[in-house]
């Protein structure tokens, strides 16, 4: 069913990648380094992704509000 999707709509393709890829790059060369996890298990890869994807949203957060903007939002 995806492939028939694509095939009737390709553009979908290119705006997935611009929305959801982009973040996940940047986890991967910012957060991970070399684009592996640390931890082993699911349960520490799991805890891991999220304190990443955490600091990636904090870190996007100040650079679109303003670190004295998110403070006063957050106090």
């Amino acid at each position: 069913r995806m492939h028939q999707r694509m095939q009737v709509h390709p553009e979908m393709m290119v705006r997935r990648r611009s929305i959801v890829e982009h973040p996940f790059g940047n986890l991967k060369q910012w957060i991970l380094g070399n684009g592996r996890f640390l931890l082993r298990q699911l349960q520490g890869a799991r805890t891991e992704m999220a304190l990443a994807v955490n600091a990636y949203n904090l870190k996007r957060a100040i650079n679109v509000m303003g670190a004295r903007r998110l403070i006063e939002l957050l106090g």
